[in-house]
């Protein structure tokens, strides 16, 4: 394939992963969390990039598919680990201990809890999060970006 059907299959496959994203909150009721919307932004900004490819052709413009891609493979990565508790999720959306807390500091836990969590699975295929496939498509589009950047340097 030549780097610009190359290019254009992820940013398809970007677009494709943002719209089933809307459709599991939309349609499915699945709403997202904090995290959930972080991991979007790089699908979006392969998205805008995708048309000045083909107006531009430059190779800085695959090294920003390739930054997007990490940085959403990142996520994706770092979210799946809070989902399995590897680690701690920001507190904005996760929650925490309840040891040692006054009624009135437990009070104020629950009323600013987040109404979606960052350390729960809503929905998995196969035993893999909407976020643990986020990773593994990132990554596949990461490497294909990347696969891009190299081939047009050779």
């Amino acid at each position: 394939m030549t780097t610009k059907q190359l290019i254009t299959l992820a940013s398809v496959s970007s677009l494709a992963l943002i719209l089933g994203a809307y459709s599991f909150e939309f349609i499915g009721g699945f709403s997202p969390c904090k995290l959930c919307y972080l991991q979007r932004y790089p699908h979006f900004l392969v998205i805008l990039i995708f048309p000045l490819f083909y107006i531009f052709s430059g190779r800085i413009l695959i090294f920003v598919g390739i930054v997007s891609m990490l940085a959403s493979t990142v996520l994706a990565f770092y979210h799946v680990g809070v989902e399995q508790k590897y680690w701690p999720g920001p507190n904005s959306c996760t929650t925490s201990s309840i040891e040692g807390l006054t009624t009135d500091q437990l009070l104020d836990q629950i009323m600013s809890a987040p109404l979606v969590r960052c350390d729960e699975i809503v929905w998995d295929l196969i035993g893999i999060s909407m976020a643990g496939w986020n990773a593994l498509i990132s990554f596949c589009l990461f490497l294909i970006w990347l696969y891009c950047y190299l081939k047009d340097k050779i």
